[in-house]
């Protein structure tokens, strides 16, 4: 069952953290001055917890509550933990395959892209605490409750989830149009996971770089790139087609 998807005003929002409720995003009315607020930045900065700075107008939009300044939504999945979810998935006998989201922003984009990695028997998701778009009721339901389905980690830096990765004996394919090489000349039998970049800038530089190997979609029409929900269901599907095939 999902949780209630919002909390509003100061103590209610310090409580939920000091009770390690799983909060997605915290709003916060600019320039909101006290000590309850310094407290509140405070624990945020500690915990790493995503965090915005809003017109109040924002907070308004957000609830019609007395919300003192602040709203925060809270999600309703579990989070894992990256190191014990990709112990699990190496000691299972199938053939790993992971996500990795960078600065993906938009929850309906995130919500069709659990939903596909779900058919697509993807062992796990991965985004950044900060940045990344929050499991929301949109989220859900776009995903067709797939949310529920497959295990998603949050980690502090992509990079770091990359390395942790690939020393793990899981190889790291990044999707762009920055190479030659298409999705038909990667292997993606062997352990592996898939980076999907945000919407408006792609894969962070440094991230491609570290990645083991690029691979972009031939695009055959006038139109430069594709709505990374659908491009992420085709690389998807190119993994579970190369596994399907036999010797």
């Amino acid at each position: 069952m999902e949780k209630t998807s919002q909390i509003y005003g100061i103590r209610a929002v310090l409580e939920a953290i000091h009770s390690d409720e799983t909060l997605d995003k915290v709003f916060i009315q600019k320039g909101l001055k006290g000590d309850l607020s310094k407290e509140l930045e405070g624990i945020i900065r500690k915990k790493g917890i995503n965090a915005s700075y809003v017109p109040i107008e924002k907070l308004n939009r957000l609830t019609s509550n007395n919300h003192q300044g602040v709203v925060a939504t809270i999600s309703p999945i579990t989070f894992h933990e990256l190191d014990a979810l990709v112990e699990k998935v190496m000691e299972s006998e199938r053939t790993p395959l992971f996500l990795l989201l960078d600065q993906l922003s938009d929850v309906r984009n995130f919500g069709a892209i659990i939903r596909t990695a779900e058919c697509c028997g993807v062992d796990g998701i991965i985004i950044q605490k900060k940045g990344a778009a929050p499991v929301t009721s949109d989220t859900i339901k776009t995903s067709a409750g797939a949310a529920f389905k497959v295990p998603i980690a949050k980690v502090d830096h992509i990079k770091d989830a990359v390395f942790y990765l690939q020393a793990s004996g899981i190889a790291v394919v990044a999707a762009t149009e920055k190479t030659e090489k298409t999705i038909y000349e990667v292997d993606f039998k062997r352990p592996c996971a898939i980076i999907m970049g945000s919407e408006d800038r792609g894969i962070s530089p440094s991230i491609l770089k570290a990645a083991d190997a690029l691979a972009k979609l031939p695009l055959l029409g006038e139109i430069a790139s594709l709505n990374v929900s659908v491009a992420c269901g085709v690389f998807l599907y190119e993994a579970v087609r190369q596994r399907r095939v036999k010797g």
